[in-house]
């Protein structure tokens, strides 16, 4: 199985996976994790309807926030940009105008410019998504629409329709690339502009 550690490395990561559970799970159970992480968070978090925001957040003019959200401290998000709850955001977190994120978690110092698409997916820290780029999470156009993802040259069952993907730390991802469901990218990879990132087909 993927041992998340070998992706990630932030102290954050532990609270947040529980008992040793897969990426997909984690998502899948995003929103109760993060439920229950809230009851730690100290006075600097406004905590409102399941949304806590550090003082030192910086969020723009029509941005929408929907669900259970954690903005940590030194995030920005940009103009008009949209979070579906569960969303995690750990430290110093960028989100671009016009981006929307969907039921996943961003560790530090990791931007999505402008314009993206983040869907049920889990980056690591120091990643930069360049404009247009994307996390798929869905099979639209397969009959099946089960996930199965590519990892050690064996096949993972995920048994669920919605997973995007799994980024490591420091990694770069190129203006309107897209990552397909299921993807699982190393620590400091680089996926060029236009690129198309499908481990199964």
């Amino acid at each position: 199985m993927i041992d998340l550690k070998q992706y990630i490395e932030n102290p954050k990561l532990a609270l947040l996976q529980g008992n040793n559970l897969q990426p997909w799970q984690i998502i899948d159970n995003l929103d109760n994790i993060l439920l229950q992480y809230i009851k730690t968070l100290d006075s600097d978090y406004k905590i409102e309807n399941n949304i806590a925001i550090h003082k030192t957040a910086t969020i723009e003019q029509g941005v929408t926030l929907k669900g259970t959200i954690i903005i940590s401290e030194n995030c920005f998000i940009g103009a008009h940009a949209y979070l579906r709850g569960p969303i995690f955001l750990s430290n110093s977190v960028t989100i671009g105008p016009g981006s929307e994120i969907k039921q996943s978690m961003l560790f530090d110092r990791t931007a999505v410019a402008h314009f993206n698409y983040i869907g049920n997916s889990i980056l690591g820290q120091n990643i930069n998504f360049e404009a247009g780029s994307l996390c798929a999470n869905h099979y639209n156009e397969r009959h099946n629409k089960r996930i199965f993802i590519k990892h050690n040259n064996r096949l993972i069952d995920t048994k669920t329709e919605k997973f995007g993907s799994l980024v490591g730390d420091n990694s770069k991802i190129g203006a309107n690339a897209v990552l397909s469901p299921g993807t699982i990218l190393e620590k400091n990879s680089i996926v060029k502009r236009l690129e198309l990132i499908e481990q199964i087909q």
